[in-house]
């Protein structure tokens, strides 16, 4: 069909980047889609009367899960059949450390290296041999994860929340990840693919800095090559509105998973699984990550979404938020004081510095 001269004019226009991020929303800055938010903070840190109210939502979880939480110490309240073999190592670490750690629990190549305290994709990677594992040394500054890599086809971020003394809680996001990909015609190569990509636009040079080596193959007629291993949305991975998939059955599997998690009431589910139905069953799955009360309902970056439902759906989980924490202080769960959440968040940036000298 022949487009008309102004969608011909705004496809030519979301071909640049700047305007390609200008006018979809989903890439905008974190600070700059959040700002109404922290409006609506305001309003339920006086409600609560605490600034630091979400620490009492997940309170086996430092700070509840907001932010500088470690992944390690998490896994540790997730009953093991449920996660991925992971062991934490300090950045002193060697090469050798990480392989005699493979031997020992008889994994093979890939695995994935992250650290231990994290966010956005950052310095995640999935390591295919012993030269990946001695460069990611060289780079990490700080105490990392080594886990065992989960090849189940499906990616979710599944958001569940449950109320203190509630038996059943409730699935309000499920977000499905479409990792970067290209599929070939035989001839073109994964870059000239990847350049006529609107979206993949905007991570190219990222792409060519990490994996140069799929940047020039050329796959083969209806081939698909996985450019970017890892579901992360700065990454380039598209995410995709499944919650309408959220079932009784499923929320009864996620209720018995929630309760086996001490403390636990609020946050999103990083994993992956064979599918649905053997989700729903509690079978063929693992726990990837389990994020607090710093978690975003990864649905409302659906392409297309309206902004305007990103903010309700947000500022719902916001709220749902605040008022898991009141009444886990009304049980006795205290709030963090003022000045330890200073100090908390000092210690935060801190680390960060230390993230950003690599």
């Amino acid at each position: 069909m022949r487009q008309s001269g102004w969608q011909q004019f705004k496809r030519k226009l979301f071909e640049v980047p700047f305007f390609m991020k200008l006018f979809h929303w989903e890439f905008w800055p974190f600070n700059v889609f959040y700002f109404p938010v922290f409006i609506y903070y305001a309003f339920l840190s006086a409600k609560a009367r605490s600034v630091f109210f979400f620490s009492a939502a997940n309170p086996t979880i430092e700070l509840g899960g907001m932010l500088g939480e470690s992944k390690g110490d998490i896994f540790k309240l997730i009953p093991e059949k449920y996660v991925p073999t992971t062991r934490r190592f300090p950045p002193s670490s060697s090469a050798k450390d990480i392989t005699t750690w493979m031997e020992a629990t008889r994994l093979n190549y890939p695995i994935l290296l992250k650290p231990d305290i994290g966010e956005r994709g950052w310095m995640v990677k999935k390591i295919d041999s012993l030269v990946d594992i001695e460069q990611y040394l060289k780079r990490i500054k700080v105490d990392f994860l080594a886990q065992a890599y989960v090849s189940y086809p499906i990616e979710l971020g599944l958001f569940y929340y449950r109320f203190p003394g509630v038996a059943k809680g409730r699935i309000s996001s499920i977000t499905r990840k479409g990792l970067m990909a290209v599929t070939g015609d035989g001839k073109t190569t994964a870059r000239s693919l990847l350049t006529s990509n609107l979206r993949a636009r905007l991570y190219i040079k990222d792409f060519e800095e990490k994996y140069p080596e799929k940047m020039d193959m050329v796959p083969g007629k209806g081939e698909t090559i996985e450019v970017e291993p890892i579901g992360n949305h700065c990454r380039g991975t598209t995410f995709l509105d499944d919650t309408g998939l959220a079932t009784e059955a499923l929320e009864a599997t996620f209720d018995e998973i929630a309760a086996s998690i001490p403390g636990f009431h609020f946050g999103r589910f990083d994993l992956r699984c064979q599918s649905y139905e053997d989700l729903e069953k509690g079978i063929n799955f693992k726990i990837l990550e389990l994020n607090g009360a710093g978690a975003e309902p990864g649905h409302i970056y659906q392409p297309g979404r309206s902004i305007w439902k990103g903010y309700r759906d947000v500022l719902h989980h916001l709220n749902v938020l605040c008022n898991i924490a009141i009444q886990n202080h009304r049980l006795g769960v205290p709030y963090t004081p003022f000045k330890e959440g200073l100090r908390f968040i000092k210690k935060v940036k801190a680390y960060n510095r230390l993230k950003e000298s690599e």
